[in-house]
């Protein structure tokens, strides 16, 4: 996601350096389940664990070189570990690292835009009291019909958006889930323990049955959940943009004393957040149809969902913090005029 609609704690999460240290703590994880199973020699995890150091740069170098991200990655960790590095991965496929990382991000960004949803709560309860008696204009189809109240345009909005909580909960808790069963799934060249050990280590869930990946209708439904969470956010931002219509004019975004609205005509002020927030819940929608299409794969894997998901997981995540962050503070500083409404 580009900077401009990208916060820092949010895009850290989808940072190389942070990926890779994921890689890391569940090859660790795995490493001490497999020396406890007499799999490995003993001390194997604790040395990985002390001397190896995340070179995103060589990581790039080495798969030049090689075309595979993951057998990069553990080629710079075993140069910094030395011969013991050799007994990482033992049993292991890719997908075992990639999908519970990825899972493990999800679940991460998951964490904060809910609470950037328990923010945005709290300014919707207090601006719905605040206005609860403030009368305004009912439309239905856009024309007046029965009077109603600015409050309760927010509480409805309080309302949707505690459903939205529910629904990333959910979401949340579909995703949590850890795959370490080997190539095509069947546990033949490693032991479940160590699946079980790394989930417990890393606070997820075993996945019940995998193929070589975790199945993606997980996945389908977390982005849907996003999807959904920025359709609230574009019925809030498309009432405001309505009401700061010059003909209504009930409602009005907060303009800065140096803002400007049009470089044809500076005096104009115009909704730009709302209408932002507009385009930004479009494009979250948009991952929606690919998470989708994502859940049928050929046979026990295959690598279409790859592409879609380097794309999908960080532009979701990070603009939807950055949309519920930006609806926060237009509600939070709005401007209501109850002598018009």
């Amino acid at each position: 996601m580009i900077e401009r609609y990208s916060r820092k704690e949010i895009k850290k999460i989808w940072e190389e350096r942070n990926k890779y240290q994921i890689w890391l703590d569940i090859e660790i994880a795995a490493a001490k389940a497999m020396e406890k199973l007499n799999i490995i020699p003993k001390g194997v995890a604790a040395k990985v664990k002390k001397k190896a150091k995340i070179n995103v740069e060589r990581i790039h170098k080495i798969e030049s070189k090689v075309h595979h991200d993951v057998i990069a990655f553990l080629t710079s960790i075993t140069e910094k570990v030395g011969t013991e590095g050799r007994f990482l991965h033992k049993g292991m496929t890719s997908s075992d690292v990639l999908d519970t990382c990825f899972n493990i991000q999800l679940l991460q960004s998951g964490k904060i835009i809910t609470k950037d949803i328990d923010e945005l709560l709290k300014v919707l309860k207090n601006k719905s009291l605040k206005y609860k008696n403030t009368i305004c204009v009912g439309r239905s189809h856009g024309i007046h019909a029965e009077p109603t109240t600015f409050g309760l345009k927010l509480a409805s909005f309080y309302e949707e958006f505690q459903r939205n909580k529910k629904r990333l909960k959910n979401a949340i808790d579909e995703i949590s889930t850890c795959a370490i069963s080997g190539a095509v799934g069947t546990f033949a060249n490693i032991n479940p323990k160590v699946e079980a050990h790394v989930a417990k280590k890393l606070n997820l869930k075993v996945e019940p049955i995998s193929t070589q990946i975790i199945p993606r209708d997980r996945h389908a439904f977390y982005f849907s959940t996003l999807g959904i969470i920025a359709a609230s956010i574009e019925r809030v931002a498309t009432e405001i943009r309505n009401l700061q219509k010059t003909e209504i004019q009930e409602v009005e975004e907060f303009f800065d004393k140096k803002q400007k609205g049009s470089s044809a005509m500076p005096h104009k002020k115009n909704p730009i957040l709302s209408e932002n927030l507009t385009g930004l819940s479009r494009m979250i929608r948009s991952y929606v149809s690919p998470s989708l299409e994502n859940i049928s794969l050929w046979h026990e894997r295959d690598i279409s969902h790859s592409s879609v998901e380097r794309n999908i997981g960080p532009d979701s995540t990070i603009t939807l913090d950055f949309a519920l962050d930006r609806l926060k503070n237009i509600l939070k500083n709005i401007n209501v005029y109850p002598k018009k409404c």
